[in-house]
């Protein structure tokens, strides 16, 4: 069902050159997780192939994959590995959105993509353990104080996805001077910036998100790059769906060995495989359904998000019912393998512990049912004064 989703000439051709990369990078995802580490080879490889760069718009010399067009290439990368997928989706969906909204004066915006040409990754230092997540609102800890001749930045952001294959990081901070938040791009060399190598995790352990320490840091005031029109917090937009997508593809990944192993398997108690049974094929029937639910909702979602009216919804939505529902898509391809999914060397363990991570990547459930209630409420109100 997945091949009808792929709508563009420019997607099949992606998925042939990621494909060139699948079984090295599934290999090196075993052994990412085994030996806790980050996911450098792999990450290296899709720079290599030009994966990283996809979303630099044509206008400035890059591929410029759209957000639909990306969303078949994220999701069979998660199937391969949900850790250097997600790396990737960071820098993918930083990288179109700062195009796509302008955020950065025009001299800056063409500077950076040569950056981004030559394969250079990004992604965005938002989160601190002092706030929770960003998505709530929370004021950043890290301090931004004004100098003769710029900023001095200090502070500690957590799950910095990526941080060692990081060349720029997108640092928030709490501006004295202007009391609001700006944003400071800082190249990987910046002097006094280093990072706390303490990602212990049981799933995505191949993310590599450990802590960025800012130690009084002194910048040019050149590197404040983006003042953004809210005041604190972080703004939802519609790029996130890649982070959806991500999950989708490592949901795809358990189906996949659950209908192999279920067409496989044959115990001598029965005369055909498991397949054939009618409790296997219910859990295998309630798989397929979710995946095509989230799949619907996760499209369908790319398909309305420039109507601003229901983009931030249709963003909040799909993440909450992937995520979801990759949850128990996982679960159900587990209770099918039974006890061996639960060896260290089969993959449903490894996808079990990545899915969770999903419930932790912005927006949250909470947040999303919270602002579904408001907006229900709010058009009740609207119809009682008609």
């Amino acid at each position: 069902m997945k091949e009808a989703f792929i709508a563009h000439p420019t997607t099949a051709e992606w998925l042939k050159k990621l494909a060139t990369v699948r079984e090295f990078i599934e290999a090196q995802a075993v052994e990412d997780d085994q030996q806790n580490q980050f996911a450098h080879k792999s990450v290296e490889q899709l720079r290599q192939l030009g994966y990283t760069s996809l979303t630099l718009p044509k206008a400035y010399g890059g591929e410029g994959l759209s957000l639909r067009e990306m969303l078949p290439l994220q999701e069979t990368l998660g199937s391969y590995d949900g850790s250097a997928a997600l790396v990737v989706s960071w820098t993918l969906l930083t990288v179109g959105e700062l195009y796509e909204n302008a955020y950065w004066p025009e001299a800056l915006l063409q500077q950076f993509a040569q950056e981004v040409k030559q394969g250079a990754i990004i992604n965005r230092a938002v989160s601190e353990a002092a706030t929770g997540s960003p998505v709530r609102g929370g004021k950043p800890t890290t301090l931004a104080e004004k100098t003769a001749t710029g900023y001095r930045l200090t502070g500690r952001k957590s799950f910095t996805t990526g941080a060692y294959a990081l060349d720029y990081f997108l640092v928030s901070a709490w501006l004295s001077d202007q009391q609001q938040i700006g944003f400071f791009l800082l190249p990987k060399d910046t002097e006094g910036l280093h990072i706390e190598d303490n990602w212990e995790m049981v799933g995505m352990r191949g993310t590599g998100s450990h802590d960025l320490v800012l130690d009084a840091i002194d910048v040019p005031e050149k590197f404040l790059v983006e003042i953004p029109s809210y005041h604190t917090g972080f703004k939802i937009n519609s790029w996130l769906l890649l982070i959806s997508a991500t999950y989708l593809g490592i949901a795809q990944a358990a189906r996949d060995y659950a209908v192999d192993f279920a067409n496989r398997h044959k115990p001598n108690s029965i005369p055909t495989t498991i397949a054939h049974l009618p409790n296997v094929q219910a859990l295998l029937g309630e798989i397929e359904a979710l995946l095509a639910q989230a799949r619907f909702t996760l499209y369908g979602a790319a398909d309305v998000v420039n109507d601003q009216a229901f983009a931030t919804h249709a963003v909040n939505i799909a993440k909450y019912t992937v995520t979801n529902h990759a949850l128990q898509i996982v679960d159900k391809a587990m209770r099918i393998v039974g006890a061996k999914s639960l060896q260290l060397q089969n993959p449903l363990q490894r996808y079990y512990r990545d899915v969770r991570a999903g419930l932790h990547n912005p927006p949250m459930d909470d947040l999303t049912l919270s602002l579904l209630a408001k907006q229900a409420n709010k058009q009740w109100e609207d119809e009682q004064h008609v």
